[in-house]
């Protein structure tokens, strides 16, 4: 009996996403922070977006994830924020009015990168003792080559 042999679409694609609560308002408390990227990590892996690495601050998340070969960024993006904006209103009454920001960015990320970009990740509470947010993110746009208007990027 022959066999048949049917095709497959692979792939794996590494993507780093950032964005920062509305305004950048420092909402993520200590109180919650881990939990929130536990959450995070759990609403990717559940899109069949397998976490690598989720960390911030404050006023802030990044996101290291492989890329499913059936969701778009854009879709991912909002249904992480959609649920972890859901999720952490639960926690207190001081977050009943936590929002994200409506933007976000994403950069694709080497093989050979995944361990910088997941170290980088990790140590954003020393990196930002150094730099706002703001500079953070212009530099991530300016190394990635990605224009900007500063007039809409902040929100």
């Amino acid at each position: 009996m022959d066999q048949i042999l049917m095709s497959q679409s692979l792939s794996k694609i590494y993507v780093h996403v950032v964005f920062s609560t509305k305004y950048r308002k420092e909402l993520i408390l200590d109180n919650v922070i881990q939990e929130l990227h536990h959450y995070t990590a759990g609403i990717l892996n559940n899109m069949e977006c397998p976490s690598i690495q989720v960390g911030g601050v404050k006023d802030h998340i990044h996101i290291l994830f492989v890329l499913s070969r059936t969701n778009t960024i854009a879709q991912i993006v909002e249904k992480v924020k959609t649920g972890t904006s859901k999720w952490i209103k639960t926690k207190g009454d001081g977050y009943k009015g936590f929002h994200w920001q409506s933007g976000y960015s994403a950069f694709s990320v080497s093989q050979s990168g995944i361990i910088q970009v997941t170290e980088y990740i990790q140590n954003q509470a020393q990196h930002h003792l150094k730099m706002t947010f703001q500079e953070e993110y212009r530099s991530l746009l300016l190394k990635y080559k990605i224009s900007f208007n500063e007039e809409y990027v902040w929100d």
